[in-house]
């Protein structure tokens, strides 16, 4: 009777054995798969590193070296050398931190404005928005520069802080939406009970909320402003033109120096690096905000 009675209870074990190893093997799948993708988006900047630090006649060799040997840092040398780094370097960030704060500020007001309160014409707002969205920045080249003439803003790092917002305001509006909404109105209704204002309310209970997503938002504009290239390149002169466009001095009629090129690129990627590392943690909780428990 023993023998019968404990045979049942083998098929159960075994199913639960296969099963086990099914969902190993799954996750040892989609872990590989993650590896593949991370390996393919990461080997561009891995390239870019090992060009910089390579000396120049292996970054045109036609047998690839996949790692820097003997490490030279004649290239970082070079382009610093071959013409003002700093320079372009100053007024990208200039026009990148100018372009954040102004998109921010307006950015939430909209936000704010679109998300709590009802008045005519909002849904034409929230469609214009991301009509702007759709249109190629290619599109708006010529009117932008008309427009930029007619004011008086050409080579001005003002004009091309006014150009950026053109296309990274309404991203930051879009995106602020999202986080303000989830946000429950409950809670400013409940500050608002206990003696605070509207404005006080937004301030001690909603914008504490807010911040990460703001963060996030931020950095990509940030990110979008400091990579932009063809609007600096049509906008400025080359006696202010942006770090972007400084990369393109290493490209002339005798061919592009492709060694103190990726030393520069790796150079611009820094500042970017550095604003990542700072605000990682309120970046990482933007991007996951949205489960606000009303």
């Amino acid at each position: 009777m023993s023998a019968l009675t404990s045979r049942p209870s083998a098929a159960p074990v075994i199913t639960a054995t296969a099963a086990e190893r099914r969902r190993r093997k799954a996750k040892i799948g989609w872990n590989a798969l993650g590896l593949l993708v991370f390996a393919v988006t990461a080997f561009p900047v891995y390239w870019m590193i090992n060009t910089a630090f390579k000396p120049a006649k292996d970054a045109i060799d036609p047998e690839p070296h996949f790692f820097p040997f003997p490490v030279s840092l004649e290239n970082f040398r070079r382009a610093l050398n071959i013409s003002d780094f700093w320079g372009p370097v100053e007024r990208s960030l200039v026009v990148s931190a100018a372009t954040v704060v102004i998109g921010a500020v307006i950015g939430l007001l909209a936000a704010l404005a679109i998300s709590r309160f009802a008045f005519r014409g909002r849904k034409a707002v929230i469609v214009g928005i991301l009509t702007v969205q759709m249109v190629p920045l290619v599109a708006m080249i010529i009117p932008v520069f008309l427009l930029l003439n007619q004011i008086h803003q050409i080579d001005k790092l003002s004009g091309l802080v006014l150009t950026y917002l053109t296309f990274i305001l309404p991203f930051t509006v879009w995106t602020l939406r999202g986080f303000i909404v989830n946000i429950p109105k409950e809670l400013e209704e409940a500050a608002m009970v206990d003696g605070c204002s509207r404005t006080g309310a937004f301030v001690r209970v909603v914008f504490p909320l807010l911040a990460p997503g703001l963060v996030a938002t931020s950095i990509y504009g940030f990110i979008q402003a400091w990579n932009e290239f063809l609007y600096a390149l049509l906008v400025m002169s080359q006696e202010h033109e942006t770090a972007t466009v400084w990369l393109g001095t290493f490209t002339t009629q005798h061919g592009t120096e492709y060694a103190p090129m990726m030393a520069g690129s790796t150079m611009m990627g820094i500042p970017v690096v550095i604003l990542f590392l700072l605000v990682q943690r309120k970046m990482a909780a933007g991007l996951t905000a949205g489960a606000v428990k009303g």
